[in-house]
């Protein structure tokens, strides 16, 4: 009988500016296996980079019902969790609530494992946080970024 194994996700968002080139950074772990996972977009907020690296980690993950630990240093995604805000945004339709769209597609993902988080201090010397940090940094700095669709739509619905 395989025994199952517990996968540690940390995650990392940073954007030059907020709203600025954005990036975001994952590192997985499980056992001796390790992936580093990445991307930017040219005009995002930090809070959108946290939330993405979370939901890359775990739509990364190629089984369902897996045992995930995520490590974050934003309290906004780990209280949005920890502390029940998510399940009343949905419930009031994210009225006056930004990221509606990443929030939908996080909860899809979430809904399929087994996900306890954890708040880490950003920028404190964490091996892996510091490797994410990195990875969101550089993610930003590419060239020829992308448009984040889903922040160009929380700005036109200001706008109305």
């Amino acid at each position: 009988m395989e025994t199952e194994r517990t996968i540690y996700l940390y995650t990392d968002g940073a954007a030059s500016g907020n709203p600025g080139p954005g990036g975001w950074g994952a590192v997985l772990k499980c056992g001796s296996l390790r992936k580093e996972m990445s991307g930017g977009f040219r005009l995002t907020t930090n809070n959108r980079m946290e939330l993405l690296a979370v939901i890359m980690g775990l739509e990364a993950i190629k089984w369902n019902n897996a045992t995930v630990e995520v490590w974050s240093d934003s309290s906004y995604v780990v209280k949005a969790v920890s502390e029940g805000w998510l399940p009343k945004w949905i419930a009031t339709g994210f009225k006056k609530k930004k990221n509606k769209d990443l929030w939908l597609r996080f909860q899809d993902v979430y809904s399929r494992h087994n996900v306890t988080f954890h708040w880490l201090k950003g920028h404190a010397g964490h091996p892996e946080n510091e490797c994410c940090d990195r990875l969101a940094v550089q993610a930003y700095g590419a060239p020829d970024l992308p448009e984040d669709e889903g922040y160009s739509q929380d700005q036109e619905e200001k706008l109305f």
